[in-house]
């Protein structure tokens, strides 16, 4: 649409402010012109009028009335994906060599009310506005104007959101194209920081040797071989993605100074395959009316043919790709695989090996020479794989002066799939849905083919509440809170080390002072500890960078968007991996929702509650009255730490999340400090999380009353604490092994030494994680982290010996309190092997109808010959992995169920009117909500357990596997599940 078809907030506001963010014109702004004339066309309908502002000028000329009724509707966050549909005659709009708006042929019978805005007096607003008031009722207008405004609002962002992920790499490349020309003009390098003046130093080699092997003589079968679509993207651009892809592989691993080549092949190939799409789409979107791109199904192109092809072209016009997109559906892109992304990344990887050197900066003699040394190399390493076996891989380690500048390099990287500006894709498919250009996928399935059929198979009206839950999520918008960001970047930039932020220092390794062979022994050891401590330090503060840059890029945006998908158990994530809300305390505090809710009584309540509950040390275990009271007595550090967080007692500190517990204190002391502390806006997510929700769902499946009473499925004078009780059961189980003889039984000595150690937060996470199927090894270090914190045992094997007892006896109290909920387990696994026994993938449905099935096959290894070594692809095989696919089904049945109540949850607030986000068994909502949220997460949990969750699933496995014999079902107990409506602690 052309500029002129909006109008000006202000008469006095300049020209560059009203370009339509969808038109395709640079409009330059005009001098004033000594006489003016206006040009008036009449609008057929007064909903295609635009925005017209009040002036003070006379109001004494008459204009033609708008009769007609305007309807209006308030502008939701989501905008609907039919919205530029309804702007059809404004988008049709052309400008003429005189500068003013013409109408089509096609729409010269319309009556339009047109002013060019350059030309516009004034008075002619004042006079716009004073028609419309005298047919429409104060409220109406401006709720109209309101409405336009969010209109013209949302496609100025959705434009920049297009920009933002089809021009990231473009805008990259220009950037260093005028480095390059900077140098060469002024004979000097820029002043860039360290990792921007690398990037800069080896643009233009690693750009020529691209464009040399784009122009190599080599056959086309030499080509494909080890170059695949090289020459799919200008040399340049490419050299940037395989700079910017290999540092930040560097910075996101978990590996000192190396990544394996087949990963960053893979990944390199990915992101230019990625990149040619975007940019082929592009392209076909702006040549789509010469290339015949419509597929016609007669030879001659017939009249209606003909009006589409012009409907293609003025969508092209006014920027409305999403609509073009469409049209295009019918063109298939063919994926290029794995193979050619590896053989064109490890190509790629091979050129910036050759190229890429670093210097030295350490002052030299003049006679010696620079010291110069690859950036990286191409080596061969022992690595320990998640597997636990052990193999030779090649890797490619960068040299140790790049570490050096690494870590405060995330700002200026490009972090793909950041929070969107705008709501959004509905979810409408497998792949379709989330980003507008960035490829979304509904599922991550890691390349399990089974599991991709599966979803893509099912009919979309039994995906619908899936679709549903997910739109919810991703329709919540976020911002940046800025109080907690200054607080977060001043202790940063002092060198962290509080708030549980890492230490920016790495640890001193120790020198060796003594000869001794004993000593340097001890000596080996601690450095070996100090310089695995340090590789630890850096992927964590690689990890901190990350998330600040984020926040640093969306810190002045009105507000953004998580896109979210499903893992294969239908668990909901956000798609954006860094600044999220279910990362990290630091993430949380610094996030908060961008719509604000007056608190209100009930909310200032659940705010206070919020706040205790975030400070932990077992406050979270008190009764709501325990709450409102510990938060009463600390209302002097509250204020405190909201006033000077960094300068004062810093008692927020002493939280177990302080970032969010700093976060509640702000916004409870602008409660404290206001005559009307109910009407205070609050931004701020206030979490109801559930009691150790894994064993809640075992307890609804099982029915069994005492279990179910603890973990809070009963109401009861203050919360039930479970990891309290298994921490007293080991206490005796331990107390009674203390009192054995140690020669006859050696664990007496561990009993005796272990104690005095045991409490809550000893046994709390392996409790929490023994209905999501955790093992025996990985108990044991879990415990054995908490030792280490505790700091009481210092010899490494003792702590061993002692993390293998706590975990074994922690296990063993765990299995006497809740043995129906070991039975549904041990039923469940057993119906597992049945079928994974058969080489059967074990299936199901979740009640809100995902289909799953677990990706537990035994990989093949698929050899290709690259440029730069030979590598191993990792491919589904078509056997399964038999205790696999037992062990892990317990979980995942159950994660599959928290995933289900979480999103019937988030569909029903959504549906009160409530803004609601979910981590899990967490569900966040604004304090004024709370209490209607905590109605209708119980009354979901309930329907969710009133239906036959287990008869369905031995009846789908007795119709999926015919033939099979499955355990019967186990018995369960007379728990009445509508107990749970009534029980205030069940979420708390």
């Amino acid at each position: 649409m052309a500029s002129s078809a909006l109008f000006s907030p202000s008469p006095r506001s300049h020209h560059h402010d009203l370009q339509s963010p969808w038109s395709t014109h640079k409009v330059k702004p005009r001098k004033p012109q000594k006489t003016s004339t206006t040009h008036i066309q009449i609008f057929k309908t007064p909903s295609q009028n635009p925005l017209i502002y009040t002036s003070s000028f006379p109001h004494n000329l008459k204009l033609p009335s708008l009769k007609d009724p305007i309807s209006s509707h308030p502008l939701p966050d989501s905008i609907d994906e039919n919205f530029t549909k309804n702007l059809e005659n404004l988008a049709t709009l052309q400008r003429i060599t005189t500068g003013f708006d013409s109408v089509s042929d096609s729409d010269k019978n319309l009556k339009r009310v047109f002013i060019q805005e350059q030309q516009q007096p004034p008075w002619i607003t004042s006079l716009l506005m004073k028609n419309f008031y005298r047919t429409s009722s104060s409220s109406t207008v401006k709720k109209r104007v309101k409405v336009e405004i969010d209109k013209r609002n949302y496609y100025i962002l959705r434009r920049r959101q297009i920009k933002a992920e089809t021009e990231a790499w473009e805008k990259m490349t220009e950037e260093y194209r005028e480095f390059q020309r900077e140098m060469c003009e002024k004979k000097l390098a820029p002043n860039l920081p360290y990792v921007k003046s690398l990037f800069a130093g080896w643009f233009e080699p690693l750009s020529n040797a691209i464009k040399k092997e784009q122009k190599s003589p080599n056959t086309k079968k030499h080509q494909e071989a080890y170059a695949p679509y090289i020459d799919s993207l200008p040399a340049d651009k490419m050299a940037i993605i395989v700079m910017h892809k290999m540092m930040g592989l560097l910075m996101m691993g978990h590996d000192y100074r190396y990544v394996r080549v087949v990963q960053a092949a893979i990944q390199i190939g990915m992101a230019v395959e990625l990149e040619v799409r975007i940019q082929t789409f592009l392209e076909k979107t702006k040549s789509c009316p010469k290339k015949k791109v419509l597929i016609q199904a007669q030879q001659e192109v017939t009249k209606e043919n003909e009006m589409l092809r012009r409907r293609v072209k003025t969508l092209i016009k006014r920027k409305r790709i999403m609509e073009v997109q469409k049209i295009l559906k019918n063109e298939e892109y063919i994926p290029w695989g794995r193979d050619k992304q590896a053989k064109l990344g490890c190509r790629l990887i091979e050129l910036l090996t050759e190229i890429a050197y670093v210097q030295s900066p350490v002052s030299q003699s003049a006679d010696a020479p620079p010291d110069i040394r690859p950036a990286f190399r191409h080596i061969f390493k022992i690595i320990a794989m998640e597997s636990g076996q052990v193999r030779k891989c090649g890797v490619i380690e960068c040299d140790k002066m790049i570490l050096t500048g690494l870590e405060s390099t995330a700002r200026h990287m490009i972090i793909p799939y950041v929070p969107m500006l705008v709501p959004p894709r509905r979810w409408k498919g497998y792949d379709n849905g989330g980003h507008f250009f960035l490829p979304s996928y509904l599922m991550r399935t890691h390349g399990s083919k089974q599991q991709q059929e599966a979803v893509k198979n099912v009919p979309t009206t039994q995906m619908q509440k899936i679709y549903e839950a997910l739109d919810t999520l991703g329709h919540t918008k976020w911002r940046v809170n800025k109080r907690l960001l200054d607080v977060v970047e001043s202790i940063w930039a002092a060198g962290g080390d509080i708030a549980g932020l890492v230490n920016r220092q790495d640890v001193s390794v120790p020198d060796l002072n003594s000869e001794e062979s004993s000593d340097v022994k001890e000596w080996r050891w601690s450095v070996r500890k100090a310089r695995k401590i340090n590789q630890e330090l850096h992927s964590q503060r690689c990890d901190i960078e990350l998330k600040l840059s984020v926040a640093r890029s969306m810190k002045d945006e009105e507000g953004f968007y998580y896109p979210h998908n499903l893992d294969f158990r239908g668990r909901a994530y956000p798609m954006h991996p860094h600044l999220n809300h279910l990362s990290s305390d630091l993430c949380r505090g610094i996030l908060e929702f961008a719509e604000g809710r007056p608190l209100g009584k009930s909310g200032l309540r659940w705010l206070r509650i919020h706040l205790a509950n975030l400070y932990g040390s077992g406050v979270e275990k008190l009764s709501y009255d325990g709450r409102l009271q510990f938060v009463e007595n600390h209302i002097s550090d509250i204020l405190d730490s909201a006033d000077n967080p960094l300068g004062g007692n810093r008692w927020w500190l002493t939280a177990e999340d302080p970032f969010q517990c700093l976060a509640a204190c702000i916004n409870l002391s602008e409660t404290l400090k206001s005559s009307s502390p109910h009407t205070v806006i609050s931004h701020l997510p206030v979490h109801q999380d559930g009691s150790c929700n894994g064993l809640q769902h075992y307890a609804a499946l099982g029915r069994d009353s005492l279990e179910a009473a603890a973990v809070n499925l009963v109401a009861g004078e203050k919360p039930s604490d479970v990891y309290s009780e298994i921490a007293a059961r080991v206490h005796e189980i331990m107390q009674r092994d203390s009192e054995k003889d140690p020669i006859s039984y050696p664990n007496a000595v561990l009993a005796r030494l272990l104690i005095g150690q045991v409490n809550r937060k000893l046994v709390k996470q392996t409790v929490m994680t023994s209905v999501y199927g955790v093992t025996f090894v990985g108990a044991r270090e879990q415990i054995k982290r908490r030792l280490q914190e505790k700091g009481h045992i210092s010899d490494d094997q003792l702590l061993f010996s002692a993390s293998c007892y706590a975990a074994k006896v922690t296990l063993e109290a765990l299995g006497e309190i809740f043995e129906a909920a070991r039975s549904t387990m041990c039923w469940l696994g057993d119906c597992a092997k049945v079928i994974a026994s058969e080489n059967q993938a074990v299936r199901w449905t979740t009640p809100l109808g995902l289909p799953v099935v677990q990706p537990y096959f035994k990989t093949k290894r698929h050899i290709i010959k690259t440029s730069l070594q030979v590598l191993a692809l990792q491919r589904e095989g078509s056997t399964v992995e038999l205790k696999k696919q037992r062990t892990a089904f317990p979980p995942n049945f159950v994660h599959s169920l928290d995933g289900t109540h979480m999103m019937m949850t988030a569909v029903a607030c959504r549906d009160a009117g409530m803004r609601f986000a979910g981590v899990h068994d967490s569900f966040w909502t604004h304090a004024c909500d709370v209490d209607k949220m905590n109605v209708i997460l119980r009354e979901k949990f309930v329907e969710l357990y009133s239906s036959p969750i287990l008869e369905n699933l031995l009846e789908s496995f007795q119709t999926t596997y015919p033939g099979l014999e499955f355990p019967p079902l186990p018995q369960r107990g007379d728990f009445d599940l509508n107990e749970v409506l009534k029980s205030p602690y069940f979420f708390n």
